[in-house]
């Protein structure tokens, strides 16, 4: 099943162009819905480092923590980056429990990447008095977080494709926090009537995802895939 997770029919989400100004931005969508912004910025230099063969050069040997892929993350595995990816970069187990499932996004040891985070150029546009963090993360097909909530921020695909599900704040999801957002698209998602679907769009590389605060969401990776969150906090 991973390896044939689809996109969606129709993207919900609203995209805007490079046209649109912060002004906008903040008038439409910062504080009341999310938005996939199309050539905001150019991270081909970025991209360029984060081939399997640069990042294994460049931290291979080094730790990177793991976390478990369920809504309420409790467990944390520290691995040499080379064996996350020669190992446990793998399709998504559609039985397995996102409680049973770890993956690399986040816990990032600034210290050790920092040099590479230097090198991404951040979405353009800022909510005031907000600064941001950054977490970086690689993942296999099928993979990806269940529904949760935190405040807003953006995320950008470097490799691969990202199908992202948004609900409101007011409109709480149905689904078990330990359940992969793999298994919730195959059990959950086809009961749900026209109206309680979520927001949905499949991100590509080069497109962003802004999120406003305390909106739910959840990821599928349909790729093995690279990417990038800019946190506002």
């Amino acid at each position: 099943l991973a390896g044939t997770v689809p996109e969606e029919e129709r993207c919900t989400v609203e995209r805007a162009d490079p046209s649109l100004t912060y002004s906008l931005f903040l008038q439409r969508f910062a504080f009341s819905r999310p938005v996939v912004l199309r050539g905001a910025t150019d991270n081909s230099a970025f991209r360029s480092l984060c081939t399997r063969e640069k990042l294994l050069a460049a931290f291979g040997a080094r730790p990177v923590r793991l976390s478990t892929a369920n809504t309420y993350s409790y467990r944390k595995v520290d691995v040499p980056f080379q064996e996350y990816v020669e190992q446990l970069l793998k399709p998504q187990d559609p039985a397995r429990l996102g409680s049973d499932t770890l993956y690399f996004f986040g816990d990032n040891n600034f210290t050790e990447w920092g040099h590479l985070f230097q090198q991404y150029v951040a979405p353009p546009f800022r909510i005031p008095g907000t600064s941001p963090a950054y977490s970086f993360g690689i993942a296999g097909s099928g993979s990806g977080v269940p529904f949760h909530w935190h405040g807003p921020g953006y995320s950008e695909v470097i490799f691969g494709r990202k199908r992202w599900f948004l609900y409101p704040p007011d409109q709480t999801p149905h689904f078990h926090p330990n359940e992969t957002t793999l298994a919730w698209l195959h059990h959950t998602y086809p009961t749900l009537p026209p109206a309680q679907r979520p927001l949905e769009c499949t991100l590509r590389p080069g497109e962003v995802l802004y999120f406003p605060d305390r909106w739910w969401h959840a990821t599928l990776n349909l790729d093995t895939s690279v990417f990038i969150s800019t946190f506002l906090g």
